[in-house]
């Protein structure tokens, strides 16, 4: 009964991202803030997906992601329920016949390359599915005073 409620509660919290396996290329988007708290700024971190742990609620989900900088391997451990993670993007599909690709981090060069698998584009779009826009809706009241922006650009250029 408690397990229930906890699956239930945590699924309202858990974030949506497209689904993400090991053997994908993907650009995590991920918010930093500056030196003593300035700016925030969104950096990109692109890499292979390494290992996919799901946890035992939706909101555990982690993925890790390894790339190599400057001839030294790094990883990152992403939580997918973080609020610091903006965007997940997949480049890439490779075919792996396995669910932790740690042997990858003891190779270097051409022999820690993946095959990529050849995916059909409906396939990939399901991949690589972009989260879906929130636009509020227009009534036809708000734009029944105002011209239609073809004819404000075409007054523009007269």
């Amino acid at each position: 009964m408690v397990h229930q409620i906890l699956h239930e509660q945590a699924a309202l919290f858990a974030s949506k991202h497209p689904e993400i396996k090991p053997g994908y290329t993907v650009r995590v988007h991920e918010q930093i803030q500056d030196d003593e708290g300035g700016k925030a700024r969104i950096q990109i971190f692109e890499g292979l997906v390494i290992g996919v742990h799901n946890g035992h609620v939706p909101t555990d989900r982690t993925i890790t992601v390894r790339r190599i900088a400057s001839g030294v391997g790094v990883e990152k451990n992403f939580p997918l329920s973080s609020a610091v993670i903006k965007k997940i993007e997949v480049k890439k599909v490779a075919a792996v016949r396995r669910a932790k690709l740690n042997f990858l981090r003891g190779r270097l060069g051409k022999s820690a390359r993946l095959s990529e698998r050849f995916t059909t584009a409906e396939e990939f779009s399901i991949a690589a599915a972009p989260e879906p826009a929130k636009e509020a809706p227009v009534s036809a009241e708000a734009t029944a005073g105002r011209p239609a922006e073809t004819e404000v650009k075409a007054e523009k250029k007269e």
